[in-house]
């Protein structure tokens, strides 16, 4: 029987299966997290998850985040039975929110930072049994890999401009910290990320540049306006449409070719490779191929660059294998690499070697931010583009997670750049 959001499986099932045995073992475990992470979970009845009978939550400025459990037993039978979906799902059908006064990445953050202690290490034993697998229709093959970019990217062009910048670049801004973040536009610190990912692969004038991944044409524009001519690959119609028509509207369509087209079939030769966070759609089964498709395409003394989303290494084998909310209904197909498993792959089946790393994690934080409030903000127009409810509690909850992800330091983000030679990590 498929389950729905408003409906978590056992409430389907009231006669059959009139008590969740698993649900009440989930209300167990998270009585167990509340008591190792400092947030209060405030029950309907104004009672405190975990704590003494009569605690209440703290109404002071300093007070610990609030989350209010809207429909308690939804929430424990969705943990009991995706743990790691159900939370998201839940926040989607409106079964818990953040308290009053409390932000969400603020509520998040605090489970962000104690990811691997919140749960009791005799518990973390069950992971195996808890764990689903990814399922094999996210594969990213050429043809999966069409399917899995357009479920994200080609949602409306109407819904990214809505909250992105006049850059219309979604992926992290770098900030400068010679004056405060807050003096700074995200479209300026979008502008200095794109400049510094050109600089880092040595874009100039007569340059030819493979672009994998073209967003909405930003990178493209900026190397072309360096004199570079620029070949720029995307799976999404609804970018390569938009990107095609900002192009065109800087006067640089004869330097700029936007093909919709993925990176396996590429041909040609080049100067320098550039890719900005296109790798998180690449799946660990295809990285080989990715790297190798850069190797292939440089020309002798060519430089690839990659900006990246990055876990640690011990917690990509730890989740590698693992299907995830951000899978199932953000990015499907996506995994975040680790620095050590670019090294690893580019070292057994190419040439290429990492040269230089350059990390900014908190930038991305700051961008996510300034993202989530734009979309809130908007979301009386988002809302006209035909996005319900339930939509905007997902988004606001993936921005607010990712964020959380960021400031935490469980999520960095870094340009890389690779050369043939063997080179100095720096």
């Amino acid at each position: 029987m498929t389950t729905t959001l408003s409906q978590p499986i056992c409430l389907r099932q009231p006669i059959l299966r009139p008590i969740c045995v698993r649900s009440i073992i989930a209300r167990s475990v998270l009585e167990s997290v509340c008591r190792r992470v400092p947030v209060d979970v405030l029950m309907p009845d104004g009672e405190l998850l975990g704590k003494r009978r009569g605690a209440t939550a703290s109404t002071e400025p300093t007070a610990r985040p609030v989350l209010e459990l809207v429909r308690p037993t939804a929430v424990f039978e969705r943990l009991a039975h995706s743990p790691k979906i159900g939370i998201g799902e839940g926040y989607m059908a409106g079964d818990w929110r953040a308290g009053s006064g409390t932000d969400l990445a603020e509520l998040l953050l605090p489970f962000a930072e104690r990811l691997t202690t919140a749960v009791p290490p005799s518990l973390q034993r069950l992971r195996g049994v808890a764990d689903r697998r990814i399922p094999k229709e996210q594969t990213n093959s050429i043809t999966g890999s069409r399917t899995n970019i357009s479920a994200h990217y080609d949602l409306s062009n109407d819904l990214f401009s809505a909250f992105l910048d006049q850059t219309m670049s979604y992926s992290s801004g770098l900030f400068t910290d010679e004056i405060p973040w807050a003096h700074q536009s995200l479209e300026e610190a979008q502008l200095r990320k794109v400049n510094a990912i050109l600089d880092l692969a040595e874009v100039r004038a007569g340059s030819r540049v493979l672009e994998i991944g073209t967003g909405w044409g930003t990178l493209a524009i900026e190397a072309a306006r360096r004199g570079a001519h620029v070949t720029t690959l995307t799976l999404s119609t609804e970018q390569a449409a938009l990107a095609a028509d900002r192009v065109a509207a800087e006067g640089l369509s004869g330097s700029v070719d936007i093909r919709l087209q993925d990176y396996r079939e590429a041909t040609g030769s080049f100067d320098a490779i550039v890719s900005v966070e296109m790798i998180e759609a690449v799946g660990e089964e295809y990285w080989p191929t990715y790297f190798a498709t850069l190797d292939q395409r440089l020309a002798p003394g060519g430089i690839a660059a990659i900006q990246a989303i990055l876990m640690s290494h011990d917690r990509l084998l730890a989740t590698r294998n693992s299907f995830g909310w951000i899978q199932k209904h953000i990015f499907p197909g996506g995994l975040i690499p680790s620095l050590t498993a670019i090294e690893n792959t580019t070292t057994a089946g190419t040439e290429l070697r990492v040269a230089k790393v350059h990390a900014f994690g908190p930038h991305y934080a700051e961008t996510l931010r300034r993202w989530r409030d734009t979309f809130m903000a908007r979301w009386p127009q988002i809302r006209t583009y035909g996005f319900d409810a339930e939509f905007r509690r997902k988004w606001e909850f993936y921005l607010a997670y990712c964020e959380a992800g960021f400031r935490s330091g469980y999520l960095d983000v870094a340009q890389v750049r690779l050369e043939r030679s063997t080179g100095t990590l720096a």
